[in-house]
């Protein structure tokens, strides 16, 4: 992977990421930009002990351009883009509208709360351009291109993971309006936390239990259940494995594991990395072909954060999708919402048994 950093007209940061043998041109910023809004804080909920990153200038942000307006594509004569290059493999930018910055704003003198702590909401959030293709899916690119990706997240993930006050990195893709994203360019973002976030603490703490009662490592023994059941299993290879959980949440829901224990994306051999990408395109595409059109998701990868200094970890993928039917979304009404108490509509089982249907073998997926 070679990677060319640059800077954008407002002072962010800028990479490109090609192959090793590529070649990226890196032309300035020629636009006037105002500077970027940084004010974001975070306020700690006393109930739950957990951080709200509160950042109103969001409101502000680009939402859903049409095509030749999106500022994710290559800048073209006239058209002047967040990427100034005519053409790119995978770009990485700081966000202009970002949740967390680096350089956020002393926190608000006015608030007062006996119980609620404040801070300015210190951070980075980077936006992932997978291709400079706006049509194109995740599940469109090659597995080389797949896997230069894959390196992206390291190598980010690396970098943010040693800044100060970085707690947790987490790379993730959101996918289809219904899902909420603003911006259809096929992309992704990071966001480097300075907290532990509610759902990794969880599983934390739930695995220094399990470890506690029984001396075993809880995600490798779900590992072992789920392949030993096999009726869930949707893929296994040389370095992975792929299962809808026996208690899966949402109405399409998959697990992807590697086998050998790793704790984060760097930490993977160059083969685990190659063998990833093309499991995952296929797990996408199978996704894509589940309906009559793409399906919205979610895909977040679970890295230990810095101060995991039990080794409670074990990296892996959730890839999830809020479409209960071809005409139907699972929205989180009052169980959900309320009481953070999940009701599923169907069962894991038959949603393994669909998407084993739909293995790349029985016909590529098409964009």
């Amino acid at each position: 992977m070679k990677r060319t950093s640059t800077t954008l007209a407002d002072g962010r940061e800028l990479l490109y990421i090609t192959t090793d043998d590529g070649a990226q041109h890196a032309p300035p910023d020629p636009r006037e930009l105002p500077p970027v809004n940084t004010t974001s804080q975070m306020r700690r909920d006393p109930l739950l002990d957990e951080w709200v990153m509160m950042a109103s200038h969001r409101q502000h942000r680009t939402f859903q351009p049409a095509p030749a307006d999106c500022p994710l594509c290559p800048s073209a004569p006239g058209r002047r883009t967040e990427i100034p290059a005519p053409d790119y493999t995978v770009a990485i930018f700081e966000n202009r509208f970002p949740s967390l910055a680096t350089d956020a704003g002393l926190a608000p003198a006015e608030f007062d709360h006996a119980l609620t702590d404040v801070r300015p909401g210190y951070g980075r959030c980077e936006v992932v351009c997978f291709t400079s293709d706006h049509h194109a899916r995740f599940a469109d690119l090659t597995p080389e291109h797949a896997r230069l990706v894959v390196d992206a997240w390291a190598d980010r993930t690396e970098a943010l993971s040693v800044m100060d006050g970085v707690e947790q990195v987490f790379c993730f893709e959101s996918r289809g309006a219904e899902i909420g994203v603003t911006l259809q360019h096929p992309h992704g973002q990071i966001y480097a936390y300075p907290f532990v976030t509610p759902r990794t603490r969880r599983m934390l703490d739930v695995a220094r239990d399990y470890r506690a009662n029984t001396g075993r490592d809880l995600h490798s023994d779900v590992v072992a259940a789920e392949r030993a059941a096999g009726v869930r299993v949707l893929a296994e290879t040389r370095h992975w494995v792929a299962f809808v959980p026996a208690a899966a949440r949402w109405p399409v829901e998959v697990h992807v594991y590697p086998l050998r224990r790793v704790r984060t994306i760097p930490e993977l051999t160059a083969s685990e990395r190659d063998d990833f990408a093309t499991l995952y395109l296929d797990l996408l595409r199978r996704f894509d072909r589940l309906y009559d059109g793409p399906l919205p998701y979610i895909s977040a990868w679970h890295q230990a954060p810095r101060t995991d200094h039990e080794d409670l970890s074990h990296l892996h993928l959730q890839l999830f999708s809020i479409r209960r039917a071809a005409d139907k979304l699972k929205y989180l009404a009052g169980s959900e919402s309320g009481m953070d108490a999940f009701i599923t509509d169907v069962l894991p089982e038959d949603v393994a048994v669909r998407l084993n249907r739909l293995r790349s073998d029985e016909g590529a997926f098409h964009g």
